[in-house]
């Protein structure tokens, strides 16, 4: 009995022995598939245990782990994609604009090329009038705003740019003098006592003056000032757009003190206006030590300008010792100039109490003809060297040279109409641009009077006695 309980007891043992793990060994395939179900259950288990992790569970660790790595490759994958979409849009965005930019860097180089140094050699005429027959009366043509205001002996007329009248003025004068300005123009009796002021609807104000008139000048708001003599003196008489007298007025006497009182000034040789209508600026002649000189005076007309004595701003006459200033002009409310015999000078008026002498040009040859607009200034010299006969400069404003031009040209007229320099006779003309080029040259079949830039880029109004037109230059 005995026996057999130490025999059965053993048995036991060994096959409880044989169903254990020993540590740190792997387990036998026998082994994992012998016994119990739930036997071969807890060994699949435990086999998949690291050493020293015994009991724990991580197979589902492990697969959270490959989940989390799968989903962060997609994620890169996307972001490179969207990276690489984004940099195609990029480029192609750098390509057009690449291609844009040239293209309008063509164009813009292609139109500075044809504005600078095309030159224009066909002529089409846009539309015709004819004028009604005013041989014994016609006076001239002036640009007024946008169009153009004839004027004769016996009336005026505001032209549009179809050439039809806008408005009609009548009057009788011997010898009819245009000024204009802006919105406004007046036309005086040279000579005469009457003044008619009008704007782009019509007359608006007549004004009458005692002693005879010998220029005129009128701001943009149209105040006119307006130069009357006699044989002993020249006044300066102001008068509202109405018509009516200001009580403002400045008289010189021929004298031999040099001085700058009213009766010292001198004689008045020309004047101007500022478009705002606060200064004048004039060119006097007088007598000292039984030589005949001349001076150039700012007088200021603002309520500042009552702080001066007389109403004198600024005054220069040393540089003109020697010469004669025939012409001056307000080209806009800070810049001015003044045409000598001898030299072109440029003025500064800032400071409205005190006028600037900014640049003094000699000029050693003869001039012909002198013009200018608000922006320009030229002159037209006898060429001394070289094979052409005149020689053209024209300058900014401020007294900086635009061009120097020379030219053999029978010319009898030359205006600046906005950057174009135009030089005609009765029957061709020639026309520069602001770089000094010469952009067209051609004929007329009728009589030109004068010649005007359009609103229109390359487009004119010719106008002559009976006939005018609008032209297309291309």
């Amino acid at each position: 009995m005995s026996t057999s309980n130490s025999t059965n007891r053993e048995f036991k043992k060994n096959q409880l022995r044989s169903r254990m793990i020993t540590t740190g060994q792997p387990v036998r395939q026998s082994d994992r598939f012998s016994g119990h179900a739930a036997d071969r259950d807890a060994a699949e288990e435990t086999s998949a245990v690291p050493f020293g992790t015994a009991g724990r569970r991580s197979g589902p660790r492990v697969t959270a782990r490959s989940q989390a790595a799968e989903a962060s490759r997609q994620r890169a994958e996307s972001a490179e994609t969207i990276r690489r979409a984004h940099n195609k849009v990029v480029r192609r965005r750098v390509i057009i604009i690449t291609v844009v930019l040239l293209l309008a860097a063509g164009v813009m180089g292609g139109l500075f090329w044809y504005s600078r140094f095309a030159k224009l050699e066909n002529l089409t005429v846009v539309w015709e009038r004819q004028m009604e027959q005013t041989e014994g009366t016609f006076t001239g043509y002036v640009s007024f705003g946008e169009n153009v205001l004839k004027y004769t002996r016996d009336g005026a007329s505001y032209i549009d740019g179809s050439g039809k009248d806008i408005w009609i003025q009548s009057y009788e004068m011997s010898a009819p003098i245009v000024a204009v300005c802006g919105n406004y123009a007046a036309i005086a009796d040279q000579q005469g006592n009457s003044i008619y002021i009008c704007d782009q609807t019509g007359c608006v104000g007549v004004a009458t003056t005692v002693l005879p008139i010998s220029r005129i000048t009128i701001s943009s708001r149209g105040m006119v000032a307006a130069i009357v003599e006699d044989q002993t003196s020249s006044s300066v008489y102001y008068y509202q757009r109405d018509g009516s007298e200001m009580e403002i007025y400045i008289k010189g006497l021929l004298s031999s003190a040099d001085s700058q009182d009213d009766k010292g000034i001198g004689y008045v040789l020309d004047a101007d206006l500022t478009p705002n209508g606060n200064i004048l600026m004039g060119s006097y002649f007088y007598v000292q030590g039984g030589k005949l000189r001349n001076r150039v005076a700012f007088y200021n007309f603002s309520e500042v300008g009552k702080n001066a004595v007389n109403r004198m701003v600024g005054g220069f006459h040393e540089m003109y010792e020697d010469s004669m200033v025939a012409r001056v002009v307000c080209l806009d409310d800070t810049h001015a100039a003044a045409f000598a015999d001898n030299s072109l000078s440029f003025f500064s008026l800032r400071d409205e109490m005190s006028p600037e002498l900014t640049v003094l040009i000699p000029v050693e040859e003869e001039i012909r003809s002198i013009f200018y607009n608000d922006k320009y200034v030229g002159i037209i010299v006898y060429a001394e060297s070289g094979e052409e006969e005149y020689r053209m400069d024209v300058y900014h404003a401020n007294g900086e040279k635009a061009f120097s031009k020379e030219f053999s040209y029978d010319y009898s007229k030359a205006d600046v109409e906005g950057d174009m320099v135009i030089l005609y006779n009765e029957d061709s003309c020639r026309i520069y641009n602001h770089y000094g080029n010469l952009k067209y040259e051609g004929m007329f079949d009728y009589t030109v009077a004068k010649i005007t830039k359009d609103s229109l880029p390359n487009q004119f109004i010719v106008t002559g006695p009976q006939t005018m037109q609008e032209i297309l230059l291309h």
